[in-house]
């Protein structure tokens, strides 16, 4: 093992070590976490080493860095819930909507440098890219690509998507999911998703990317979702104590 490799190792041991811990109560949230010396001391390593651990953290949200005062473990609302962790196809069930789904497309391939990363995967890695389209009102209105981290991929590369979420396939395989961190952003139809959403090139769109992560904090799900700018759109209700956020057909 090269020493860059053995950095990194050392580092996401730590932040694995101190994400269990927070999961499992033993830091709750709002407490501080020991002062950054102590943590260094303690898991033998230098203060750099240390810190790139916490910035991991500080990247799936499980802690918050206050300068001059210390590191916290974040509260509830920054962090997402088991109960409130869903599919796309799932959310719009649940909101009553009749949701059919087509697979156009699955097999294992070479992941792309972007996936690659976003998953932890070294150079030449495969996992399973899973192409599906949404229809949502009687007509075509997401096209989503999943690439599922193998070896988790080989265990429900065979399931009938078209009746079984990802997310329902991975709890039947034993992969817990914890958390999933997700931007939606505007954005413009591209030629590939135009294809199998019948509409022009270049029309409004959103699109949802989310990476998906076990209790062990490994990334096992990149998700890419083009949605139809006119045909959903996101609703949200804003109080002092929280948000929620739904999606709903546009008027």
């Amino acid at each position: 093992m090269t020493s860059d490799a053995g950095h990194e190792a050392r580092y996401r041991a730590i932040a694995a070590d101190l994400a269990a811990k927070i999961r499992s109560g033993r830091y709750a949230p709002g407490e501080a976490l020991p002062p950054q010396r102590e943590l260094s001391a303690s898991y033998g390593v230098t203060l750099m080493t240390l810190r790139q651990a916490l910035r991991e953290l500080s990247d799936e949200r499980l802690i918050v860095q206050r300068p001059g005062r210390g590191t916290f473990v974040a509260p509830p609302h920054l962090a997402y819930q088991l109960d409130s962790l869903r599919s796309l196809a799932d959310d719009l069930r649940e909101q009553g909507h009749d949701v059919r789904t087509a697979v156009a497309g699955r097999a294992v391939r070479r992941a792309p440098a972007r996936i690659a990363a976003e998953l932890r995967l070294r150079p030449g890695d495969t996992a399973l890219r899973l192409e599906r389209v949404r229809e949502f009102a009687g007509r075509p209105a997401v096209h989503q690509v999943s690439w599922v981290r193998r070896p988790v991929a080989d265990r429900i590369r065979e399931r009938d998507f078209t009746a079984v979420s990802l997310y329902t396939a991975l709890a039947d395989a034993g992969v817990t999911v914890s958390r999933a961190a997700e931007v939606v952003r505007p954005g413009l139809l591209d030629a590939a998703a135009a294809r199998h959403l019948h509409e022009p090139q270049g029309s409004p769109v959103l699109v949802s990317s989310r990476i998906t992560y076990a209790l062990d904090a490994t990334p096992v799900v990149s998700d890419h979702a083009t949605i139809l700018g006119s045909m959903m759109e996101i609703r949200t209700e804003r109080a002092a104590t929280g948000l929620s956020l739904t999606w709903g057909a546009t008027s």
